[in-house]
């Protein structure tokens, strides 16, 4: 079978600290790629996904639970 890959939408409540470096992020991701800047919203998701990539303890026991 196919896995499934439709994305699912999440409802998330940040700080206003925290969605503050969001918009700061986007703008400077913007200015780094000459691309206009995304919402804070368009960023959450590569960035949760790239964390857990990254994470080694996670990986580990992702690869014991496999």
């Amino acid at each position: 079978p196919l896995a499934d890959d439709r994305p699912v939408k999440l409802t998330v409540e940040v700080s206003a600290a925290v969605h503050r470096d969001l918009q700061a992020y986007a703008a400077a991701l913007a200015t780094e790629t000459g691309q206009p800047a995304v919402s804070p919203e368009k960023l959450v998701a590569p960035m949760l996904a790239r964390f857990m990539d990254t994470d080694r303890g996670f990986r580990r026991g992702r690869r014991r639970a496999d």
